[in-house]
């Protein structure tokens, strides 16, 4: 169940630049007909408390960050990214702008993938760029609090939803999410990327690949909160994504 508030709203409709996989229907909440997806709050969020969203616009990150990625003596990458959120964030309401937003992110960072002894395929490309997109709508507040949550944030379990994987192409893909940690420049351009996003990824898993996905949170946050909360209740709605299975 969602939180009281989300019967309020309405329906999110937005026209990504290539169709999406119709089987994305399957997931709760979702309708994809070719480039148009909708997303139904209500029946898709298992919480959805503050629809609001931090964005820097894409074309600035990519001119000013992507294009320049090297840090300096002086600056970081991650003060660099911080710096740059604040200089020039905005606040949006709108789930439709961070769709759009989200699926230039996506495109960029899996747009091909080269891992030593790992052959990813282009469904697996596709799966990733899909479900990365819709994990955008997931937000966590400054104090750890998880307050959207929707069902791609457990995206290895909603992607062998949608793709029929098996439970071990599942984990496979989120081996490849989660290879940036043992690439540096993977690591590089997910920090730079992210800033479109207002912030920074972070993994849920931890160690090793678990399903846990992951959400892209303002740089502050507090991660003890978040991990903690997260599982708590993580169980309970992998075990929900996993029964919208045909």
């Amino acid at each position: 169940m969602t939180t009281e508030t989300t019967s309020t709203l309405a329906p999110v409709s937005v026209t990504m630049p290539v169709p999406f996989t119709p089987e994305w229907s399957r997931i709760d909440g979702i309708t994809v007909d070719g480039p148009t997806v909708t997303v139904d709050p209500a029946r898709y969020f298992f919480r959805y408390e503050n629809p609001s969203w931090l964005l820097v616009d894409w074309d600035l990150v990519r001119r000013e960050l992507l294009d320049h990625p090297q840090e300096s003596t002086g600056q970081a990458l991650e003060q660099r990214a911080l710096e740059f959120v604040q200089e020039h964030g905005r606040v949006t309401t709108s789930p439709a702008d961070v769709l759009v937003a989200a699926y230039k992110v996506a495109e960029y960072l899996y747009r091909d993938i080269d891992i030593p002894g790992v052959e990813v395929t282009e469904q697996q490309l596709t799966a990733l760029r899909e479900a990365t997109t819709l994990m955008a709508l997931n937000r966590v507040e400054l104090d750890g609090h998880m307050s959207n949550v929707g069902s791609c944030w457990f995206f290895p379990v909603a992607t062998s939803v949608v793709f029929d994987f098996s439970h071990e192409e599942g984990e496979a893909l989120d081996e490849i999410y989660h290879g940036g940690w043992f690439n540096e420049n993977r690591r590089r351009d997910a920090v730079l990327a992210h800033v479109a996003l207002g912030g920074r990824l972070v993994h849920g898993c931890q160690a090793s690949a678990d399903m846990s996905g992951g959400c892209v949170l303002a740089y502050g946050t507090d991660l003890d909160g978040f991990r903690s909360e997260l599982n708590g209740l993580k169980a309970e709605w992998i075990e929900r994504v996993a029964a919208m299975r045909p």
